[in-house]
């Protein structure tokens, strides 16, 4: 499962979104702004900046080409 944290207005978790979908990788968007749970995770995992996308036990900050290509 993939999982991507994102804010509004954030022009690489767009990017990072629309790569996933035109790759087939299915995922869930969880919005940072508006669940303070999620934002207490990627505080814990040492991420301040969207998007943090979690895949198991990897996780990342950014718009990650590379690691996007490695999950098709």
């Amino acid at each position: 499962m993939v999982t991507v944290y994102t804010l509004p207005s954030c022009v690489q978790c767009d990017s990072t979104k629309r790569v996933l979908t035109r790759n087939g990788i299915e995922f869930e968007t969880i919005d940072l702004s508006q669940d303070e749970s999620a934002m207490a995770l990627v505080k814990e995992l040492g991420y301040s900046a969207a998007p943090i996308v979690v895949v198991g036990d990897d996780h990342w900050s950014g718009f990650r080409m590379d690691k996007i290509s490695a999950l098709v």
